[in-house]
């Protein structure tokens, strides 16, 4: 979670930063909104044992990824690059039957805590990366330390790449630019004749 808000503030910084405004975010006309809402939801709902945390996994990359293919048709931009980043989270995660997290991660980024459950009682939805896991790079082997404290994957990095682009292209909208463009060539225009 932690991540997800530092990702959201630190786009909303660089927005200001090239000269957007938060206030442009509500003229994007990003659809399927929520699909998303209820993808998110689905991932982060604690649901006990083992084969219904999982079906509702694949459930929620169904919403995600058409949220995501809808956005792209749309033009919305950083959609394509969410695309990918649920992609290859279902990928790893449909390959293992689970999300395979590495024991090296969470050590680097201090989550002892999170280690000794998934060592004692492992999880439906993530489970400590062991010898018979596949494509194990695409698993949450990236560790970020602390104040975050999180091991993350190849596919988080992409989504959270994309919701960033989304912020900072929408406070930047080209709308807001061509509409200074066009205000101060009518004056112009108007000098001349």
């Amino acid at each position: 979670m932690t991540l997800i808000v530092s990702t959201l503030v630190l786009a909303g910084m660089l927005g200001l930063l090239l000269g957007g405004r938060p206030s442009n975010l509500a003229r994007l006309r990003i659809r399927w909104v929520p699909a998303a809402v209820v993808g998110l939801a689905l991932q982060l709902a604690p649901v006990p044992g083992n084969t219904w945390p999982l079906l509702l996994l694949y459930v929620s990359f169904a919403l995600l990824a058409w949220f995501a293919i809808v956005n792209i048709h749309s033009r919305v931009p950083g959609a394509w690059l969410i695309l990918v980043g649920i992609w290859l989270n279902f990928t790893v995660i449909a390959v293992n039957q689970g999300m395979p997290v590495s024991r090296e991660a969470l050590v680097r980024s201090d989550q002892m805590e999170t280690l000794e459950l998934l060592v004692e009682e492992g999880g439906a939805k993530h489970h400590l990366a062991g010898p018979s896991d596949q494509v194990l790079f695409l698993g949450d082997v990236i560790a970020i330390g602390p104040p975050v404290r999180q091991a993350v994957s190849a596919g988080d990095v992409f989504t959270y790449a994309g919701v960033a682009w989304l912020i900072v292209a929408g406070m930047r909208s080209r709308r807001d630019e061509e509409s200074s463009v066009v205000g101060t060539s009518e004056p112009e225009a108007s000098r001349a004749a």
